[in-house]
């Protein structure tokens, strides 16, 4: 068995030293509810990350006896690798050979244990919790329509604007007082449809529409 990490730009750290045991930690999500009928009831959600986690150690000198290859790196550089991805926000690739173990993880946690007997030598654990790609689906994706699409079925909340039809014997003060309650708004009613009655706001004439203010 061989234990490799693997970042995005192809730099593979092997773990020098195998650990005695790697565990896997399963465990599923729930929502928890409290009925008044029944008490606390228990939803069940989607999987949670797994976490894999083993203790080992980084040695100072090379012992065929344990270590994995002969050049073996320096203990606080292949701690301070582990640093590194722990505080990165992109995963690396964990393959346990052997283990069918081959996922896309973050550096979770590690702690470094020094030793008075063993000189040099760098202990540690380390945890890692399985990456899982989030996707993210707009509303238009979710419902099977596309942005247009559900753009055009939005209902159109624009007020209309009301019209007047001018009648005979109209003039602007007695449109404004008859639809907008004030005689002296008939200026505001010139303004609003200006282009169409010209420049002498007396001379309106029958069928003529007017939008109003």
């Amino acid at each position: 068995m061989d234990i490799y990490l693997i970042d995005a730009s192809g730099e593979k750290f092997h773990f020098p030293v195998n650990p005695e045991e790697i565990s896997i930690r399963r465990d599923k999500q729930f929502e928890t509810f409290n009925l008044l009928s029944l008490g606390e009831v228990d939803a069940a959600q989607q999987e949670k990350v797994k976490e894999i986690a083993f203790s080992s150690f980084f040695p100072k000198t090379y012992d065929p006896s344990y270590c994995r290859y002969r050049n073996i790196p320096d203990p606080r550089t292949a701690m301070n690798r582990l640093t590194i991805w722990m505080n990165s926000k992109q995963p690396v690739r964990l393959l346990i050979t052997d283990t069918g173990v081959n996922v896309l993880v973050f550096v979770a946690a590690h702690t470094s244990v020094f030793r008075g007997g063993e000189p040099g030598d760098i202990s540690f654990d380390v945890t890692f919790r399985t990456w899982r790609e989030m996707k993210v689906r707009t509303g238009a994706a979710a419902s099977g329509t596309s942005g247009s699409a559900t753009k055009a079925a939005r209902p159109d909340t624009k007020p209309v604007p009301k019209v007047v039809t001018v009648a005979a014997g109209d003039t602007l003060s007695g449109i404004a007082k008859r639809e907008l309650g004030s005689s002296s708004k008939w200026s505001a009613i010139y303004e609003k449809n200006k282009a169409l009655i010209g420049s002498d706001p007396n001379r309106i004439f029958p069928g003529q529409k007017l939008v109003m203010p």
